[in-house]
């Protein structure tokens, strides 16, 4: 006898096994690279390999969030209003990223610039948004999806 399963279940199923697919084009040192780049100037603020793994997270959910949106792209959308399609949950995800730096780096208010971190935080989300946008636009137009 055979197993029924539903539309919902059936759609989760098929969003993991892309997921996994576009985890493959994403590189772990490149991810090291860019926390390295993005969060330069806060060296001695707050210590690197505390949230380095949490800034792995974020940086996963980016490029899976870009992967996700670069759907639209493929037919014939433009990446900046494709953008503005997942703002809400891209500024979510900043603000989440944000308020974990803010907990786990054990920054005080009068350390650093918040504006400057907030900002770094928005170029990291954004630049690893990009990169997934482009690679699943790619992986679309080459049929891999």
């Amino acid at each position: 006898m055979t197993e029924i399963i539903s539309l919902k279940q059936k759609r989760h199923q098929k969003e993991l096994k892309y997921e996994r697919k576009m985890l493959k084009e994403l590189n772990l040192t490149e991810i090291k690279a860019k926390i390295d780049h993005c969060f330069r100037s806060f060296e001695g603020k707050f210590k690197k390999t505390i949230i380095e793994d949490g800034c792995i997270d974020f940086a996963i959910e980016a490029f899976l969030l870009g992967a996700k949106y670069s759907r639209f792209g493929y037919y014939g959308e433009s990446m900046q209003s494709a953008n503005k399609r997942c703002q809400f949950e891209e500024k979510r995800l900043i603000d989440d990223f944000f308020d974990y730096l803010m907990s786990w780096g054990k920054i005080k208010e009068g350390e650093l610039s918040i504006e400057e971190l907030f900002l770094a935080c928005e170029y990291f989300i954004h630049s690893f948004w990009e990169q997934g946008y482009t690679k699943g636009e790619k992986r679309y137009k080459l049929r891999l999806h």
